[in-house]
């Protein structure tokens, strides 16, 4: 059987330009990176926007979302790609919308994040690797505005920043926790004003969140002046935007803020740009990515991180805000194999069938259908198809998405790409023409802590959420400062529907500890930290990066 790698390898691609040419767009609107990788345009960027700003001729959006995931797999990405070939199958002019990758999971523990068997987006190498640099230039904008607060302090703080006060951390786009907590500024006079300070995974700071909602260079900037970086020894927030240094970090940002254009296997046209870790950002790829998309395509069908928890409930509440956008219908993602595993089997046991464990595992799909569907979207299921999954085991789901209402639809889109999806494409289709009721689950009039508390109890299912004096102190503050509106990301386990990691299933009725909270003022949300959850990743006892290699020719292999 040959690896996803290897599959994408043998893959003949066509020139990005031919691609670019079936949704309009033109070899004089792009800058080309290579024969199979592109940058819209500001030009072409901005006539997109515009014919986005017209409601009635944007695209239908679909979202694609899961059940919590497993060591199993669940193969969103996977569904993502197959469907949005699948709608061409059938005549559809479709466009995806993607995430892009970060370094961290490739080499650490997850993977990527370019789908899988013969439903990938290519160049997959790239695209996990490198891609076009965005990463790269939000680290670089993330760090140099780190050197100038800093920079500030040591040359007079002019501005009276309490040091202790600092709330911009450095970032690398890597999963290394030694550098959680840091000391800098050790040595001498010269070498800067000693603190504690912390690093987070870039794909998780601030800015990437920021240049994922922001539509242009000005809501850029705007965004940027607007961060919190700390407080003067009056108590008196500092934005960033009083350092006067805000147009050298837009300019690091110029390109990033471009969405990037590839192709699927199958040569459909996809738009990857940032985004991942819903579960400690808000794990959504960017707003323009996506009006693009919806600007050029008739069905555009994209994805949220991890399970319809974490990235579905932050693309409603603060990205469907944000950009005023709407979905037209849902999938939700689920496997034999995951049900399974919540139902109590473990991984090695995964190939024996087991309708009992079924049965009781879907209470956790059973959980998401409802939530999602109390942001008034219809949905269907996507039965990831694996080899080992037996009719018994199918037919068990199909009769239990049926007694919810919803269907569920077999999708072998990792085995035969986009004919593999022709069935879930025609379900989307028939749920595109359903009328939705889209609404968010908290009000922006409601306090910070009561929207912690609808999330916790309503998403969750937990009978309370339980706050340390830390953080009810910081919510208090923010409120204080007239951020009592912003949208609320959580930052919880991607592992269970509770913050516990451990509890499979459909956890319900326990207590939700919120132990932290951080305002981002200029992405526009407030992150709430639950449990043992962390902004900086830590590697496994055994990375990714142990079988990833290189040879004379440059061929990489082990990725995936």
């Amino acid at each position: 059987m040959l690896s996803d790698i290897q599959i994408a390898q043998q893959n003949e691609m066509l020139p990005i330009t031919q691609v670019a040419e079936k949704i309009g767009i033109i070899p004089e609107d792009m800058e080309l990176y290579g024969n199979y990788k592109a940058k819209i345009s500001f030009k072409k960027l901005n006539g997109l926007l515009e014919r986005a700003g017209d409601k009635s001729s944007r695209g239908k959006l679909i979202l694609v979302t899961a059940m919590t995931p497993t060591a199993a797999g669940e193969g969103k990405s996977t569904v993502t790609i197959a469907l949005g070939d699948a709608l061409r199958k059938i005549g559809k002019n479709s466009v995806i919308a993607l995430r892009e990758p970060s370094l961290g999971p490739c080499f650490g523990v997850k993977g990527g994040a370019c789908g899988g068997g013969y439903a990938q987006v290519v160049p997959m190498e790239d695209i996990n690797l490198h891609f076009t640099g965005d990463i790269h230039a939000i680290t670089a904008a993330n760090n140099l505005m780190a050197a100038l607060i800093d920079n500030h302090i040591q040359q007079g703080n002019e501005l009276g920043i309490d040091p202790r006060t600092i709330t911009w951390k450095r970032c690398v786009d890597l999963n290394d926790r030694a550098l959680r907590n840091v000391t800098v500024g050790l040595g001498g006079r010269t070498d800067g004003i000693p603190r504690e300070s912390h690093f987070q995974i870039s794909v998780a700071s601030e800015i990437m969140a920021i240049v994922c909602l922001s539509k242009s260079i000005s809501e850029l900037k705007e965004r940027i002046s607007g961060i919190t970086i700390g407080e003067t020894y009056s108590r008196q927030p500092v934005r960033f935007g009083e350092l006067k240094c805000t147009g050298a970090v837009a300019a690091l940002l110029k390109d990033a803020l471009r969405p990037n254009l590839v192709q699927t296997l199958e040569h459909t046209p996809a738009f990857i740009h940032g985004g991942p870790f819903a579960n400690i950002a808000h794990g959504c790829n960017s707003v323009n990515a996506t009006l693009c998309a919806m600007a050029s395509g008739d069905y555009v069908v994209t994805e949220a991180g991890f399970a319809a928890d974490l990235g579905a409930e932050k693309f409603f509440d603060i990205k469907c805000r944000s950009a005023e956008i709407s979905p037209s219908a849902g999938v939700i993602v689920a496997t034999v194999r995951a049900l399974k595993m919540h139902g109590g089997i473990q991984k090695a046991d995964l190939a024996k069938e087991s309708t009992d464990a079924v049965e009781k595992g879907f209470q956790n799909l059973r959980t998401h259908i409802e939530n999602v569907r109390k942001f008034g979207i219809n949905v269907v299921v996507a039965v990831n198809r694996f080899v080992s999954d037996t009719d018994a085991e199918l037919s068990l789901v199909r009769r239990l998405c049926d007694e919810c209402g919803v269907r569920a639809v077999i999708c072998e889109g990792w085995a035969h790409g986009g004919e593999g999806a022709r069935e879930l494409a025609e379900a989307v289709v028939e749920l595109c023409g359903k009328p939705c009721d889209f609404k968010f689950a908290y009000g922006e009039d409601m306090p910070l802590k009561e929207k912690i508390e609808t999330l916790v109890t309503k998403i969750y299912r937990a009978e309370r959420a339980e706050f340390e004096s830390k953080a009810l102190k910081k919510l208090e503050r923010y409120e204080s400062l007239g951020y009592g509106r912003l949208p609320v990301c959580m930052a919880k386990t991607q592992n269970s529907i509770s913050h516990d990691k451990s509890a499979a299933g459909a956890p319900s009725g326990y207590v939700f500890p919120v132990r932290d909270a951080q305002l981002y003022s200029g992405a526009g949300f407030v992150v709430a930290f639950a449990g043992d959850i962390v902004d900086m990743p830590g590697l496994p006892k055994a990375p990714s990066a142990l079988s990833i290699d290189v040879d004379d020719n440059g061929l990489i292999s082990g990725l995936f």
